[in-house]
């Protein structure tokens, strides 16, 4: 017998008011939506997620490498496979408070972490910035951390541009023994 065929959606319980869209469901992101572990201050003693991750083990932290004074911890929530973020232990809000050491090894750990993606991933290039302020997109303002983003040529397609969606083929546990594994031990 064939099946019936109709120019009317199939209808999905619980999914809203049936239309001519497909859904890619994300529910893990709503905790980033809803703010869930962002800090209640701007005091390192106020919940802020990157001064109580470096206390984790690196797989549960995802931290792909620790220095004196920096890590190198995957983005909980990625732009693409292999974000990171270089993040100062120290809790400070602003570029300009780092002290000549910091600064140094947050510049050494951003070309590390470069050539590190390079050589994991082939990443072709990078973005790469610092978000100063809740006012200049900082998702926790409170601590600073250096966003390096590795892109590929052809990465932005239809997903992300007209469906508003990140495909991320890798899990964040596996995309950080990857990097960990490829960061240079020294």
């Amino acid at each position: 017998m064939l099946a019936r065929m109709t120019s009317e959606p199939e209808q999905q319980i619980g999914v809203g008011t049936p239309d001519a869209f497909q859904r890619l469901w994300t529910p893990h992101r709503m905790a980033y939506i809803q703010g869930e572990n962002k800090p209640t201050g701007p005091g390192a003693g106020d919940g802020c997620p990157f001064c109580s991750i470096p206390d984790k083990s690196d797989e549960d932290g995802l931290i792909i490498a620790r220095g004196e004074r920096v890590y190198a911890v995957l983005n909980l929530y990625p732009y693409t496979g292999g974000h990171l973020m270089i993040v100062p232990f120290r809790h400070l809000a602003d570029y300009t408070e780092l002290d000549a050491e910091e600064t140094m090894e947050l510049a050494e750990f951003t070309k590390t972490a470069m050539t590190t993606l390079r050589t994991a991933s082939g990443a072709h290039g990078f973005n790469i910035g610092l978000n100063q302020g809740t006012v200049a997109g900082a998702g926790i303002a409170a601590h600073l951390h250096q966003h390096v983003v590795p892109r590929w040529g052809g990465d932005s397609n239809f997903m992300p541009v007209i469906g508003r969606t990140k495909v991320l083929p890798q899990l964040l546990a596996d995309t950080r023994r990857l990097l960990a594994d490829a960061w240079p031990k020294g």
